[in-house]
C-alpha cells in the first residue's frame, strides 16, 4: 500500500471534483437529448477500455492490469454500477448543486458504516454531527414540497452511501492493485453488466449525441483515476471532506448553462451539512492519532 500523502491527496481529490461536476453537466445535457440512462452508463464505462488499452500498449506498460483480485474488482464493480446509476439519476433529476449537497452526505453514512457494519466505536460527537447533517439534508430536501424531486433525492443520498462503500473497497484493493488496474476493472465489469440492458435502450445518435458521450466517457475516466489515487494517498476521512469543492464547481455551471441559482433553503440546509462533516473529519483525525485504522477486508 502507497504512504499516505495527504496534501498530494488533497490536490487530486479537488481535481476530481472538477472533474465529477463536468461529468454531471454532461449528462444532464446528453439526458435533455433523449440518450437514456442506461445507454449513457454503458458508453460512460465502455469507452474507457480501449482508450486505456490503446495508451498502456504504446508505452509499454500493460503488465499494470496485473492482478490476483478479479472477485474483488468485480464486486466493487456492482457497488460502483449502483452508484454511478444514483449519480447520474440524480444530476437528471435535481438541479446540479441539489445533487451534489446530497453527495456531501457521504461522512455521516461513513459513520453509520463503520458503527453498524465494521462494529467500531463512534463517538457522541459523530453522531451529534450526524443528526446536524440529516437536518440539513431535510431542509434542502423538503420532502413533501415539490421542489425537489424526491426520486432524485434518494437517488442523491444513496450514491453517497455507496461512496463510502466503494471507498473502503478502494483501500482494500491499494494494498496489492495500482490505480490503473482499478480503473481499468471497473469500467471492464461494468460494461459486461450494462452490455445486457443497451440492446433494450440503444438508438441511432447524432454528431453532438456522439461528442456528447464521447466527452462522458473522457471525463469520467479522468475523474474515475483521480478519484482512486486521492484515495491510495489519504486517509478516507480527510479525502471525503474536499468533495465540498464540488457544490463551487456545480454552482457555476448550473447558473452559466441553466441560469439556476441556489434556492433560499439551500443556504440554510448547506452550512449545517458542511459543519457537520468537518465535525466528523476532526473526530476521525484525533481518533487516527490514537488507534490503527480501520481494515475494509470485511467489505470485500
Amino acid at each position: 500500500m502507497k504512504a499516505e500523502r495527504p496534501l498530494l491527496a488533497i490536490s487530486i481529490r479537488i481535481a476530481a471534483t472538477i472533474c465529477v461536476a463536468a461529468l454531471m453537466a454532461l449528462v444532464k445535457l446528453a439526458s435533455a437529448e433523449g440518450i437514456a440512462l442506461p445507454e449513457l452508463l454503458f458508453w460512460r464505462q465502455a469507452l474507457t477500455i480501449p482508450a486505456m488499452l490503446a495508451v498502456l500498449a504504446a508505452t509499454g506498460q500493460m503488465y499494470r492490469l496485473r492482478t490476483k483480485r478479479l472477485k474483488s474488482h468485480a464486486l466493487r464493480a456492482t457497488f460502483s454500477m449502483v452508484g454511478m446509476t444514483s449519480v447520474f439519476g440524480a444530476s437528471i433529476l435535481l438541479t446540479l448543486p441539489q445533487a451534489s449537497m446530497l453527495s456531501f452526505t457521504s461522512p455521516f453514512f461513513a459513520v453509520l458504516v463503520t458503527a453498524l457494519i465494521l462494529r467500531a466505536k463512534v463517538g457522541a460527537w459523530s453522531w451529534f454531527a450526524v443528526l446536524i447533517g440529516f437536518a440539513g439534508v431535510l431542509l434542502i430536501a423538503q420532502p413533501g414540497s415539490e421542489r425537489v424531486n424526491p426520486l432524485g433525492a434518494l437517488a442523491g443520498l444513496t450514491a453517497a452511501l455507496v461512496v463510502v462503500i466503494i471507498s473502503y473497497q478502494v483501500k482494500d484493493l491499494a494494498r496489492t492493485d495500482n490505480a490503473i488496474a482499478c480503473v481499468f476493472y471497473l469500467a471492464l465489469f461494468a460494461s459486461l453488466y450494462l452490455a445486457l440492458l443497451l440492446p433494450f435502450f440503444i438508438q441511432p445518435h447524432t454528431t453532438k449525441e456522439w461528442l456528447l458521450l464521447a466527452a462522458i466517457g473522457t471525463v469520467g475516466m479522468v475523474g474515475q483515476y483521480l478519484m482512486t489515487v486521492s484515495l491510495m494517498y489519504g486517509a478516507i476521512a480527510t479525502v471525503l471532506i474536499m468533495d465540498y469543492a464540488l457544490l463551487l464547481w456545480t454552482t457555476v455551471l448550473s447558473v452559466m448553462i441553466w441560469n439556476q441559482l441556489l434556492h433560499p433553503a439551500t443556504w440554510f440546509g448547506a452550512p449545517l451539512i458542511i459543519l457537520a462533516g468537518l465535525i466528523i473529519t476532526w473526530r476521525e483525525r484525533r481518533l487516527s492519532r490514537e488507534a490503527p485504522p480501520i481494515s475494509a477486508g470485511e467489505l470485500d
